[in-house]
């Protein structure tokens, strides 16, 4: 496996960028072998886990979690070296199937077309308290919380071990001009000649409140990455060919082309607020970004069915303090939620604008979605026309 140890900008977390491919021409003999071992199938989750794990994203995990790490991960937010790590990467299967697997053993991991992507050393073979889980993951056992409703369904027993990528494209890649793995990520911003670069998550269109953080953020970094999520989130969500489209519009017409890079981030969604954007943090930093910014409920799935929110506005700031000076390594840069104020004729937030709040235009994503759905135009406070346009003309198709 290629390591590399020389970087640009900031290293990778842990120190090494992981790449768990086998060489290429190695490949066709390691894909004969493992049509003979034992399978099991990935789910959308699990492939897209595979393909962040075996392109560096996910340093420095290089396999699904043994059940060391797992526990270790759940409980205190730390891998079980110490390194800061906050969400579980797992990867479930049933006990039956769990039953014909030995500790040892080596399986193929495949695709549900039934081809295989992937060999795994089986270092682990273990069981776990899902409602646990959810309850210190996720701050919440209720399933109305899409991430808990997930853990729920899961299969029963956990396997972990170090894996092999066989294949270059294990999981679909729908917007490939803007897909880039860590390595070539980092070169790109070498080349670009970016030392300071700012990353942002996104899995909603970006409106006023977006731009202004983005922006504000620019003036003290070389480069912005807008990185939009593109793998598995829920259905209430806008779909991510729409929202690309919407990317692409703002950044076209709103942006300096110099200095922003659009690039796709193809997670699942785990809607993990807090403890999502310190996982949210690392994987930035190991694409090469220097800086992050986590704004107003990072991550969050919103409310419960009693409205009542899962996490507060800021809880994903202030996991930030939680952790050690220099452990997660990137600059997080925290932003108050930015509003239009009809006084002062543009954005700001509490922190510059002294008027009162019957002069802030907020617009929930909701009310957002409400209107699209009725061909309604959110008000230009809210969003650019051009963006509302592109999400308009989504809503026909």
């Amino acid at each position: 496996m290629n390591v590399s140890t020389e970087y640009t900008t900031i290293a990778p977390h842990g120190g090494e960028l992981v790449d768990r491919r086998a060489p290429e021409e190695q490949r066709d003999e390691l894909l004969r072998r493992a049509e003979g071992f034992a399978r099991v199938t990935l789910g959308p989750r699990a492939l897209s886990d595979l393909e962040m794990i075996s392109t560096g994203v996910f340093s420095p995990l290089t396999g699904f979690m043994v059940n060391e790490d797992y526990e270790s991960v759940v409980e205190t937010m730390h891998l079980k070296d110490g390194l800061a790590w906050s969400l579980p990467i797992t990867l479930p299967v049933g006990e039956q199937e769990a039953d014909g697997i030995r500790v040892g053993e080596e399986i193929s991991l495949s695709d549900e077309a039934g081809r295989v992507l992937a060999t795994m050393i089986v270092e682990d073979r273990y069981s776990y308290d899902k409602e646990y889980e959810a309850s210190e993951v996720f701050g919440t056992t209720s399933p109305e919380h899409p991430g808990v409703a997930a853990v729920y369904r899961q299969k029963d027993v956990l396997l972990g071990g170090e894996v092999t990528l066989l294949v270059d494209d294990p999981n679909p890649k729908p917007f490939p001009t803007y897909h880039y793995e860590p390595r070539r990520l980092r070169e790109v911003f070498a080349e670009k000649g970016w030392k300071r670069v700012v990353g942002f998550q996104t899995r909603n269109p970006v409106h006023r409140s977006h731009e202004y953080i983005q922006k504000s953020a620019l003036e003290i970094v070389d480069g912005l990455l807008l990185n939009p999520l593109v793998g598995e989130t829920r259905s209430a969500d806008i779909p991510a060919d729409v929202r690309m489209r919407s990317y692409e519009t703002i950044l076209e017409r709103y942006y300096p082309l110099d200095r922003t890079m659009l690039a796709v981030f193809p997670a699942a969604m785990r809607y993990g607020g807090p403890r999502e954007a310190i996982f949210h943090a690392i994987c930035r930093k190991n694409y090469g970004c220097t800086h992050f910014i986590v704004g107003r409920d990072h991550a969050g799935p919103g409310k419960d069915s009693s409205g009542r929110p899962f996490y507060g506005d800021y809880d994903a700031q202030h996991i930030f303090d939680e952790f050690e000076e220099g452990e997660i390594g990137l600059t997080p840069l925290f932003f108050e939620h930015a509003f239009f104020c009809l006084q002062c004729q543009g954005m700001g937030t509490t922190k510059t604008c002294p008027h009162d709040k019957v002069n802030h235009v907020f617009i929930s994503g909701t009310k957002v979605r409400e209107m699209l759905s009725k061909g309604e135009y959110p008000p230009p406070e809210f969003s650019r026309p051009e963006v509302i346009e592109v999400l308009i003309e989504g809503q026909r198709t």
